[in-house]
């Protein structure tokens, strides 16, 4: 049961923003619906403690870890503090696929960064230079997700349009071998 409860953590974890409802749960670690209640169950109680900065919450049809709500001045300082506020790579890279490509999900993005995004995602959505703008026709009905004004304000742009233009060159027609090294094995020599 406690490897259970670890695992239950690990997958509300790595679902993110988006949580998973009781069907997919029950699916995905091979239980019934009363264990997982259970286990969820077990784990809010966990998380109800004082020294726990996270909670289970029951939104939208899914269950999700979120923040508690009584360390919001402690969120606000962290989003607004100027030391923090600088964009790392990763949410360069997260914001560019966003402005190119949007709306964009999250599983979009995830595939065009071969990583997940849900963190990056909820820190930059939290500076507000991204925001959610609907839900996609996709199964699930994932969020959509598009730049905002302050983007724009935050990179000196007039509008999307005013971002620079991306041109790709395509190779010449010859297959290229992507396998074959330039460095020959000498397996005699060995």
């Amino acid at each position: 049961m406690n490897e259970l409860l670890g695992v239950l953590e690990g997958i509300l974890f790595v679902v993110g923003d988006e949580g998973i409802n009781l069907k997919n749960l029950c699916e995905i670690m091979s239980i019934d619906e009363n264990t997982a209640k259970d286990l969820l169950l077990k784990l809010k109680k966990t998380y109800e403690s004082k020294e726990r900065g996270i909670r289970i919450s029951y939104l939208g049809d899914a269950f999700k870890l979120t923040t508690k709500s009584e360390h919001k001045t402690y969120y606000e300082k962290l989003i607004v503090n100027p030391e923090t506020n600088t964009l790392s790579q990763a949410s360069l890279e997260v914001l560019a696929i966003v402005a190119y490509n949007q709306p964009i999900t999250r599983i979009e993005i995830d595939n065009l960064r071969g990583v997940s995004s849900s963190h990056i995602l909820r820190k930059l959505i939290a500076k507000g230079l991204l925001k959610e703008a609907g839900k996609s026709e996709l199964p699930g009905r994932p969020n959509l997700y598009k730049t905002t004004s302050e983007f724009l304000d935050y990179f000196g742009l007039a509008t999307i349009n005013d971002l620079p233009k991306i041109e790709i060159e395509k190779d010449s027609d010859d297959e290229t071998e992507l396998f074959t090294s330039i460095y020959k094995d000498d397996v005699e020599n060995y």
